[in-house]
């Protein structure tokens, strides 16, 4: 799960950080790897690829910060 998620946020959305790795545990916003269009399209992407719905109440910064973030929440679904 974790490399699905690297690869399409180094693939699809952050063309600055496509060259470069992405740590797990890394700021996804606040390093600029993504941005708020960034965020959304890669939850409309999670809800694609893993077939869980996110509602809006769980599109919130604590879910959705790092790698390691996002695989324990779509754990918890």
């Amino acid at each position: 799960m974790k490399n699905i998620l690297i690869n399409y946020i180094s693939e699809q959305v952050s063309d600055d950080f496509s060259d470069q790795e992405i740590d797990v545990d890394e700021d996804l916003l606040g390093s600029g790897i993504l941005d708020s269009l960034g965020m959304m399209k890669m939850i409309f992407f999670i809800e694609n690829e893993f077939n869980v719905s996110v509602p809006p109440e769980d599109m919130v910064i604590e879910n959705f910060m790092t790698i390691d973030h996002i695989c324990n929440y779509l754990s918890g679904k």
